[in-house]
């Protein structure tokens, strides 16, 4: 039986403007951070990632003109890190481990200083080996990768990038990368469009694989979820761009729909290490004086992550770009109706037949709060508030719809993004790569 999880008091959570009320928030108190990763996150994401570029580009090594790639497979990544992108890397290892290939691995996390979770034991790659490695990174962090993989896990590899985009078109600070790259993969056909107009390196399509989960039961009483309610569930990472994810919109699309109705909660699963203090106390001003609003910034483990989102109705995104949508995808895959931005990597799953896509307005990309995202001429996609109020309204009226849609998304999820799907794609493609 699990214990439930307490709420933490609020002398844990910090001080809060003097304008705001108190607002209750569930969970265990996230890690503590050094105070130098501290500092270093205060930097804007920009700044942060030209800085780690320049350097790492310095002392990383290159791979081989000419491996022999194959088999062997290794996957470096952020393993030990609660991200999407450490996200992928898991799933990857983990499906690849289930169709027996015998993957090895390496933990990145400690490189970046992002070890959040206790990683479990994985096969270790091998030096000198050979084989092909798959490195789960963006590309202004892949010389950082590479360096802390060191010359000698790399040598005789293929080495292929696995890069996660939001937008039309890569930015240029990504191409001084490519050179340390014999291959590229990327999890949707936008990602795919995006680099390879940038590249004459073979970039294909491998999606994330969804391998079945074990769902905890009863989350909804271990965080204090009210059991009569109807439960909207957002969840980002305030350190994945918070003006990307657009959890305003969410809340903005909630509170249109249904105002302070009692028998309707909106849960905001966030994880927030302090790195955008501006953003959050945005966040806090959205939902200010909102009875119906709960906040759960705590680090689930997956099965308890799954089990929240198994326990909710609805799952919303009202994200400006995503490279592919692990939230939405895992709503899916658990059966549940998601409501989403109808633009980006998140329409390679998702259709009207399956869900709640959102219509959108293409704009240009401004991030006001650390800077990441701004570039020239690139766009991205503003929801319409007022059409997923509809959705959210007609889908707490029609139960109905809710089991329709959700059913749907199941079996399609299951049938395009299952571990033997992804094993099958990454064998033909080693394949393919070894013949040429």
């Amino acid at each position: 039986m699990h214990a439930p999880i307490q709420p933490l008091p609020r002398s844990a959570l910090g001080s809060q403007p003097a304008a705001l009320p108190e607002r209750e928030e569930t969970g265990r108190k996230p890690p503590r951070r050094h105070p130098l990763r501290r500092l270093w996150q205060r930097l804007p994401q920009n700044t942060r990632t030209r800085i780690l570029g320049a350097v790492s580009r310095l002392v990383a090594p290159l791979p081989d003109r000419a491996p022999r790639g194959g088999f062997p497979i290794a996957i470096a990544g952020l393993f030990s890190t609660m991200s999407g992108i450490g996200e992928g890397a898991r799933l990857a290892y983990d499906a690849l481990d289930a169709a027996g290939m015998a993957p090895a691995a390496f933990d990145i996390s400690g490189a970046f200083g992002q070890a959040e979770l206790d990683a479990p034991t994985r096969r270790a790659i091998v030096p000198g080996s050979g084989g092909t490695l798959v490195v789960h990174h963006n590309a202004p962090f892949l010389p950082h990768a590479l360096w802390a993989l060191g010359r000698a896990r790399i040598r005789g590899c293929r080495v292929i990038g696995y890069w996660a985009w939001e937008f039309p078109r890569i930015p240029d600070s990504w191409l001084p990368s490519l050179r340390y790259l014999h291959e590229i993969w990327v999890p949707s056909e936008l990602a795919r469009e995006a680099v390879a107009a940038a590249t004459d390196l073979p970039v294909h399509v491998v999606p994330h694989p969804l391998p079945p989960v074990t769902v905890t039961p009863n989350m909804r009483a271990r965080l204090g979820l009210p059991a009569d309610a109807l439960i909207v569930l957002t969840a980002f990472h305030m350190g994945s761009a918070f003006t990307r994810k657009n959890p305003l919109a969410a809340i903005t699309a909630f509170r249109r729909a249904f105002a302070d109705a009692p028998d309707r909660l909106l849960a905001i699963k966030l994880i927030d290490h302090g790195a955008s203090p501006i953003a959050r106390r945005e966040l806090e001003r959205a939902i200010a004086g909102a009875p119906n609003i709960r906040l759960i910034n705590v680090m689930l483990a997956p099965a308890d992550m799954a089990g929240l989102i198994a326990a909710v109705d609805i799952v919303l995104s009202l994200h400006r770009s995503e490279g592919f949508g692990l939230v939405p995808a895992e709503a899916m895959q658990l059966g549940k109706p998601v409501v989403a931005t109808g633009w980006s990597g998140n329409m390679d799953f998702m259709n009207a037949g399956n869900s709640a896509p959102v219509s959108y307005e293409l704009v240009p990309v401004q991030d006001p709060y650390d800077g990441a995202f701004i570039a020239d001429g690139q766009l991205w996609a503003e929801a319409n508030v007022d059409h997923a109020a509809d959705w959210l309204r007609r889908l707490a009226a029609e139960p109905e719809l809710r089991q329709r849609l959700g059913d749907t998304a199941r079996a399609e999820i299951a049938r395009q993004l299952s571990p033997e799907a992804f094993a099958r794609t990454v064998a033909d493609l080693i394949e393919a790569a070894r013949a040429a």
